[in-house]
């Protein structure tokens, strides 16, 4: 797990800066360190906790979190704590997955309008309608979605583990939601199963392109490429290697590429 404990708390100011100094101009640093200083009070105070996706802000990933990582390690880490409060810097269904495996703790989401388009892309009565349309066809959702969602679903999966959990259910037919690119990858691994998709996509990756991939190698020689399966099937065809944030953070500590797109 991509899980770091400990954070920034107690450090010296200047010792503090060095985690973000490449990311944050020492101009800026003045205003942010006072910010920095009042979440640490108050995590003491409330005897909270500060788990950070690997997507956030540098000066939140690298001073005030305690834990840092993928959505589901965030959750699994966090109730090895002994914290009252689980103050969750991600999106909705992130808190929400916090608060499923720490049902006694109080979790909180400092900005309630963090949302994801690929978890509001589907609904609990999308996917009723979906089993009525298809009666008998399992259903793996992505952990990318609402609790509601994941409560109408058979079994739910990460990036990492998407295609082992589609094939342990031994069906032929499976319908994958919602992320219409992530099934479409899973798909081309598991052609002897029928993957039914929903045309759900995460606003970010959706975006790559095979032909970024052919421009940054041109740009780059050499350069290694990596890919979330999130993205398009031409980009993680085009990649060099293709995996959850975890994963690709793993290859690159045992590979050492020079240089990563």
């Amino acid at each position: 797990m991509n899980a770091m404990t400990g954070g920034a708390a107690g450090l010296p100011e200047a010792e503090t800066y060095a985690r973000v100094r490449h990311h944050v101009p020492a101009i800026e640093w003045p205003a942010l360190a006072a910010d920095v200083a009042a979440i640490q009070a108050l995590k003491r105070e409330r005897n909270a906790v500060v788990l950070a996706h690997n997507y956030q802000a540098p000066e939140i990933f690298h001073t005030v979190a305690d834990i840092v990582g993928d959505s589901l390690a965030l959750a699994r880490e966090a109730a090895r704590t002994d914290a009252d409060v689980i103050v969750l810097a991600g999106v909705h269904f992130m808190a929400e997955t916090a608060k499923i495996l720490n049902p006694g703790k109080t979790v909180l989401i400092p900005d309630r309008a963090a949302g994801c388009s690929l978890a509001d892309s589907i609904t609990a009565a999308d996917v009723r309608a979906l089993r009525r349309r298809h009666p008998g066809v399992p259903v793996v959702t992505y952990v990318n979605t609402s609790a509601a969602v994941k409560a109408e679903s058979d079994l739910c999966c990460t990036s990492g583990n998407a295609k082992a959990v589609v094939e342990s259910l031994g069906a032929r037919r499976v319908l994958m939601i919602p992320d219409e690119y992530l099934a479409q990858n899973v798909q081309a691994e598991l052609p002897d199963i029928e993957i039914l998709t929903w045309a759900g996509h995460c606003e970010v990756h959706e975006r790559f392109t095979a032909e970024d991939i052919r421009e940054a190698r041109e740009a780059y020689p050499g350069v290694t490429v990596l890919a979330h399966p999130e993205c398009p099937p031409a980009v993680v065809a085009a990649a060099d290697f293709a995996g959850s944030t975890a994963a690709m953070q793993d290859y690159v500590e045992a590979r050492r590429p020079a240089q990563v797109v």
